[in-house]
């Protein structure tokens, strides 16, 4: 099977000792050099209250680094809708697109996930490997952050008072309403929005599970991205039920066919042994999340090392889909583990984010990766 695109997810890391100043240094470079290197897109995570990450406005990171670059596809993986209206995010869009025509990706997430998606069989989830080879770990559960005090926090300085979020599928829908120049009110009024309406920007939806994302994606015959890094339990169904709802649609950035693109997290190094210690800060920087702390700023491997060393057994649980779901390694061992995601979800594209401590280690990750992908097409 012939190699297929690649493209960069961005969370606009800041390492231990760095400022987040650095971390948008490097973002502009790094897509300078994804760009030369030849990956198909460019975007940019949305996430608040993380000391460890910066990425906190797609649309602001995205005119940055935009005016860096002059070809690859820049866009949101993902803006969050649960606290932002579909004007604001169309007419923000529409001023990118305006200035870089035919660049921009939209991709539309969820503020906070919903119950996990029903499944045919009543017997609970394990973790398995697929035929291929790729490793499905047994879910894991966030209820023991829906009350934590941080997200709570989060939750109230996102939105104003007494806000109320507008249903999913039904905020997808006035943003390709007002794209396509064809909203109305319930009372029948019109809205127009420019710029935005009648913007060429591709449309995505990003989701974790077979659940609403999914469907929202397929029924509007939008394309579809899969989160194997975030939530690699259930990429399988998350695509399995974007192909089952899949409508054809001559919409704005309308398909008649189904179109996926899978995450994953990748760190490459010139041998697995290097790839694997540079790697180190990843178990800590999860734990940090998955704590309700908000991601730590990345550590270096021996921080990493003397974070980990009093670890329980309940810590390592805590991060071990995660990490063991990573794909570290020489070129060649990681193209292989991509090839197995790739063939196991049949991607379409697959979208790669790597942290290290350093950005030159950041920046060769991508380049060998590049280079290894390029041989095997």
């Amino acid at each position: 099977m012939p190699a297929i695109p690649l493209g960069v997810l961005d969370l606009v890391p800041v390492t231990s000792g760095s400022t987040a100043a650095e971390a948008l240094r490097s973002t502009v470079d790094l897509a300078r050099q994804a760009e030369r290197l030849g990956y198909a897109r460019y975007w940019f995570a949305e996430h608040h209250l993380n000391p460890g990450v910066a990425g906190t406005s797609p649309a602001v990171l995205l005119a940055l680094t935009a005016s860096a670059t002059s070809t690859i596809r820049i866009g949101s993986g993902a803006v969050q809708l649960g606290h932002r209206t579909a004007l604001s995010t169309v007419e923000e869009f529409g001023l990118l697109d305006a200035v870089h025509p035919g660049r921009v990706d939209l991709g539309l997430g969820r503020s906070a996930g919903g119950p996990p998606a029903r499944r045919a069989s009543g017997e609970p989830p394990v973790a398995h490997t697929t035929e291929n080879g790729l490793l499905i770990p047994a879910p894991f559960s966030f209820a023991h952050l829906r009350d934590h005090p941080r997200i709570l926090l989060q939750h109230r300085l996102l939105h104003l008072p007494g806000a109320v979020s507008e249903d999913y599928q039904e905020q997808v829908g006035d943003v390709l309403a007002l794209l396509r120049g064809e909203y109305r009110s319930p009372e029948g009024v019109e809205a127009h929005a420019v710029p935005g309406e009648g913007a060429d920007v591709q449309v995505w939806v990003l989701g974790s599970s077979a659940g609403v994302s999914a469907e929202t994606a397929g029924a509007n015959g939008l394309r579809f991205a899969a989160n194997y890094h975030v939530s690699p339990a259930s990429v399988l169904e998350a695509a399995e039920g974007y192909r089952a709802a899949f409508k054809p649609s001559a919409g704005p950035g309308g398909l008649d066919r189904p179109y996926l693109t899978v995450s994953a997290d990748v760190v490459v190094a010139p041998d697995d042994a290097e790839a694997r210690a540079l790697a180190a800060g990843y178990a800590p920087w999860v734990h940090s999340i998955r704590t309700g702390r908000g991601a730590i700023p990345f550590p270096g491997p021996a921080e990493a090392r003397a974070l980990t060393a009093g670890w329980s057994a309940a810590d390592h649980a805590l991060v071990a889909d995660r990490v063991d779901t990573q794909f570290a390694g020489s070129p060649a061992t990681v193209a292989d583990q991509l090839e197995r995601l790739r063939d196991a979800t049949g991607a379409d594209e697959l979208l790669i984010t790597t942290i290290t401590h350093s950005h030159t280690d950041r920046v060769r990750s991508y380049r060998l990766l590049a280079e290894e992908w390029a041989r095997r097409g």
